[in-house]
């Protein structure tokens, strides 16, 4: 990880034509969500410098201040927590958000590459490097808020997470988009098609692949150990620390019969998943739901069974989510005009949302853990949509004051996710307490908030909302100070 310093330059871009300017060398790797261009992979010279696309800053800053918020509020407000498992709340956003934004910058930084293999190892080391980050955040290292420990052992360090997803789907992404893609001139949709078709290819062969495995595995009986004896869940119901899940089915998309779980459980191993799944939020599971809680009574054993929500096979929907980002960026390499980029980039999501509708209709759910055809439409289309909005308030009739926290939080999104989304900072700043571990500032200040307000839960709200702003006031220090955080 570095950091850059950044200089203006009065070079104005082919793509869009704004007041803003900046250098073009952060990488797209500076968030989890890339930025617009990247000099090591293109072109780009000092005197042929492009300009950062404002509503991708935007876009980049809103999903890290939505995860921050659906995260620290969404215990608080379940509403806008993540679905337990079937339907899409607003939390269920945030990831394809992610992923959405990775594919349109990754079209914008290889639009010209002068040296394929060079490109390519570039891409693989930031994969890598993206990946080993993840692990380091989201393995169980670090324990969280409210929680003074560190470590993790390495029997039970978590694989797989949300940069680690984000990492898979750039490397695709990226390398379709290095070595798929032919030099023909575009002209005309047909000629469009021609110059990507590959990329189609790819994607509807990781979509089949994992709509095959999906409906086609077998689904055997399994089994288990509980080791989370700390949980809110009440382990002494069963007496046993080996538990038996009874499936013997294909093509179940429940909780504890889906091919997601058994590719995830044979591959990564049982210990290395996500112990605390959403679905433990389900009726099934707590007597709080949609909220954790005690087990209801005759809860079944699965209740305690580890899911991983970024899965192995729930990745391969995931990552045709950047392939569907690529050809939004693709549509704004090619296609000039401000009106004529809304107006296709419309038509797209509004096919997406009607396609999503329809695959739900027909039997094949929403649901974030599994990440469903159904959930990659929705949620794709409804990205689509918010691109649309942010493009033209800020990159057409720049309209950006309203927005310059999320656009700075978009442009050092890495440090805001790091620190912010993933407690490191606020874990940290509870180690400097008064006499006891409860006293400290960030305990202090969201208590102060619900005594003010008289109710526990907008009092977080209130909190979050004031972290985000404090998070979009750091990264717009660092803008100023023209510090950029990369790997």
């Amino acid at each position: 990880m570095s950091i850059m310093p950044v200089t203006e330059t009065d070079e104005r871009s082919p793509l869009l034509h704004t007041p803003l300017r900046y250098n073009s060398e952060i990488t797209p790797l500076t968030s989890p969500l890339p930025n617009n261009h990247d000099a090591a992979s293109s072109s780009t010279t000092p005197t042929n410098r492009k300009q950062r696309l404002v509503s991708l800053d935007v876009f980049r800053g809103l999903t890290v201040a939505l995860m921050i918020l659906v995260d620290d509020a969404g215990g608080a407000f379940p509403s806008i927590n993540h679905s337990p498992w079937f339907g899409v709340t607003l939390a269920d956003f945030a990831m394809p958000f992610f992923l959405f934004i990775v594919g349109v910058s990754v079209s914008l930084v290889f639009k010209k590459v002068s040296s394929k293999p060079e490109a390519t190892k570039k891409v693989v080391l930031r994969f890598i490097k993206l990946f080993l980050l993840g692990l380091i955040l989201q393995g169980g290292y670090f324990h969280g808020r409210d929680d003074l420990t560190y470590g993790v052992d390495i029997n039970n360090i978590r694989w797989m997470g949300v940069l680690q997803r984000i990492a898979i789907g750039y490397l695709l992404a990226s390398i379709t988009e290095i070595w798929c893609v032919n030099n023909n001139e575009v002209n005309s949709a047909m000629a469009f098609g021609k110059k990507y078709y590959i990329q189609w290819v790819v994607a509807f062969l990781l979509g089949i692949l994992y709509m095959a495995l999906l409906y086609g595995l077998y689904v055997p009986d399994w089994t288990f150990e509980v080791v989370n004896e700390t949980s809110l869940l009440s382990v002494p119901i069963y007496g046993t620390e080996t538990q038996t899940v009874h499936c013997g089915v294909r093509g179940s998309l429940e909780p504890p019969c889906n091919a997601v779980g058994l590719i995830d459980r044979f591959l990564l191993g049982e210990s290395h998943l996500y112990q605390r799944p959403v679905y433990k939020r389900t009726e099934e599971c707590s007597i709080n739901s949609p909220d954790y809680g005690p087990l209801p009574p005759n809860a079944p054993a699965w209740c305690l069974a580890p899911f991983d929500p970024e899965g192995l096979l729930s990745s391969l929907m995931a990552a045709i989510t950047c392939f569907m980002g690529l050809q939004y960026g693709h549509i704004m390499v090619h296609y000039k005009g401000h009106m004529q980029r809304i107006i296709i980039w419309l038509v797209c999501s509004s096919s997406l949302l009607v396609l999503g509708y329809v695959f739900t209709v027909i039997g094949i759910p929403l649901s974030k853990p599994l990440y469903t055809l159904s959930y990659m439409c929705i949620t794709t289309g409804a990205s689509g949509i918010l691109l649309i909005a942010m493009y033209y308030t800020a990159d057409v009739i720049n309209i950006r004051k309203p927005m310059v926290l999320f656009q700075w939080m978009g442009m050092n999104a890495l440090i805001v996710y790091a620190l912010a989304a993933c407690d490191i900072f606020p874990a940290a700043l509870q180690g400097f307490y008064w006499r006891s571990p409860e006293n400290n500032l960030v305990t202090a200040t969201e208590l102060l908030f619900e005594t003010v307000l008289h109710s526990e839960k907008w009092g977080k709200l209130v909190f979050v909302l004031l972290e985000i702003i404090f998070w979009g006031l750091v990264a717009g220090f660092l803008h100023i100070k023209g510090i950029y955080i990369k790997l």
